[in-house]
């Protein structure tokens, strides 16, 4: 057995059985190793991007680490985007980045870089295996290190020298499984006295808290005492739609967010951060809270959530609350005419199946969609997380090699899916069932919205040129057809109707160039 086999071993014993891959010559051991290993599904992406997006999509779905293989320092940079949006997410990833044989180092061959200070910025662990025998040893370090609570990003370096020399070191066997910390009592008293003490309160969720069993125990909290229960901007993953508590998120434009905490007077944060603006901008506060108001946490990082929420409840005694409010199952009338975004997450609401997966990157056009689908069949939906884009194709592969019998649903803005567009040749290779809704604008529509917002003024011709998409023009069916993916156009609210429909009931991958 050599370092490579070793590693592939140690990762198989901790239940890290897929691998989302970009590898080159310096990890060609690594390759042969899971070549010998049939239990592990490799996953090619053809950028890094799509790589380190598909391992977060695939962890906020299973619960789970996937690994991945980058080469060397420039690879693990293609792909630290993406995992910059996957720490946000707290999403657990083992990164192995291969490097040059120990002895090559000296040479300072062309791909030789500072990968440490690489991977720093976007890891909470960082460790290198220098020799064959120490491999085991890095490996279960990064398994560790990411399976915290919450989620952590860990990066493993593998010398090529290590991968490629035989090891003494006996078979690996399983890591017990991290246990997370109870919650101090002293936070969840501090809570529920707060919550007791009749002033307006907003309790700020993320995380595990926005699945559907701690929705419940939540709002039968806020039932009890009158806080407000809200969602931060940003979420790796809410569970929605009928019979589950519907609940709204901090928006994302100031004066709207401004409003939305201008009378409260206390926040609680359930691994939610305090809000801020996404930016800076004249004139306006970069806090969304008013002054004064008091902000508490409820549990510290690596205490478990779910009994910190059990403990609150307990505290507030919430078995004289009644029972959880869910949202009735409900269908809005099926749209006509003109295709607009609000037609588009119309259609969604009547047509997506049960189960489904929604991945959102459709940035200014996507924002009205909860409003249209808080009675939508169930589903669970997936967030860019760290304002990062090219996400959402890369989160989607992740999120379909998960749950296989779940429908996949991306809402892509056509400006940032040209980020990772080489995600839908993985989408065709890997026959995934996700349905690709791009939202042809033609435009970085943010950015048009943006520049009006820092006082900037009106584009120019010079301003314009960097905003617009339309010359040339994007063929999203062309793109899609050249990766391998059926695709078709739709420019009035029936026709993507229609083809929506025809989309959620097939399997595979299948692309829709929505003309708003």
């Amino acid at each position: 057995m050599n370092g490579a086999d070793l590693l592939c071993e140690t990762l198989l014993a901790n239940d890290i059985d897929v691998c989302f891959a970009n590898p080159g010559t310096s990890e060609m051991h690594f390759v042969a190793a899971l070549d010998r290993q049939p239990r592990m599904r490799c996953v090619l992406g053809l950028f890094e991007g799509v790589v380190t997006g598909a391992a977060d999509g695939y962890a906020r779905m299973a619960d789970k680490p996937a690994a991945t293989l980058l080469h060397l320092g420039p690879g693990l940079a293609n792909g630290l985007a993406n995992l910059h949006n996957a720490r946000r997410a707290r999403s657990p990833i083992v990164n192995v980045v291969g490097d040059h044989a120990t002895y090559h180092l000296a040479y300072d061959a062309p791909l030789t870089s500072d990968i440490e200070s690489l991977a720093r910025p976007m890891s909470h662990w960082v460790g290198r295996a220098a020799t064959a025998d120490t491999v085991g040893e890095r490996t279960e370090e990064a398994i560790g290190a990411a399976r915290g609570t919450p989620g952590r990003i860990a990066t493993m370096i593998l010398h090529a020298d290590a991968a490629w020399n035989e090891t003494s070191h006996d078979m690996p066997a399983p890591l017990p499984q991290a246990v997370s910390g109870q919650p101090d009592q002293a936070r969840i008293d501090a809570a529920a006295t707060a919550l007791q003490a009749g002033r307006r309160t907003t309790i700020l969720v993320t995380g595990i808290a926005l699945r559907a069993p701690q929705l419940e125990r939540l709002d039968r909290i806020v039932q009890r005492t009158g806080a407000r229960l809200m969602a931060q901007q940003a979420n790796s993953r809410m569970q929605r739609g009928a019979g589950r508590v519907a609940l709204d998120r901090v928006p994302y434009v100031i004066d709207q967010a401004v409003a939305t905490f201008a009378d409260t007077e206390q926040l609680i944060l359930l691994g939610a951060k305090a809000p801020v603006g996404f930016f800076a901008y004249p004139g306006k506060p970069g806090s969304m809270l008013p002054e004064g108001c008091l902000v508490l946490d409820l549990y510290a990082e690596g205490e478990d959530p779910v009994a910190a929420i059990e403990a609150l409840a307990d505290a507030v005694g919430v078995t004289q609350a009644p029972p959880p409010r869910l949202s009735p199952r409900h269908s809005p009338d099926m749209p006509t005419g003109k295709l607009t975004p609000e037609a588009i997450a119309v259609a969604l609401a009547r047509l997506m199946p049960a189960d489904s997966i929604i991945c959102d990157e459709s940035v200014t056009s996507g924002r009205d969609f909860f409003r249209s689908t808080y009675g939508a069949e169930p589903h669970d939906f997936l967030q860019l997380t760290g304002g990062a884009i090219g996400i959402g194709l890369p989160l989607a592969t992740g999120a379909a090699i998960a749950c296989p019998d779940r429908k996949v649903i991306v809402l892509q803005a056509d400006g940032s899916g040209m980020y990772t567009v080489q995600a839908l040749w993985t989408h065709a290779r890997e026959r995934l069932d996700v349905v690709t809704i791009v939202f042809s604008n033609r435009r970085y529509q943010i950015l048009l919205g943006e520049l009006k917002n820092v006082g900037a003024g009106a584009p120019g011709e010079n301003a314009s040129r960097m905003l617009n998409l339309d010359d040339p023009a994007l063929d999203w069916v062309k793109l899609a057809g050249a990766m391998g993916v059926e695709a078709a156009r739709a420019d009035t609210a029936g026709r993507f109707a229609d083809l929506l429909a025809s989309a959620c009931r097939r399997k595979g991958p299948f692309l829709i160039e929505a003309m708003i």
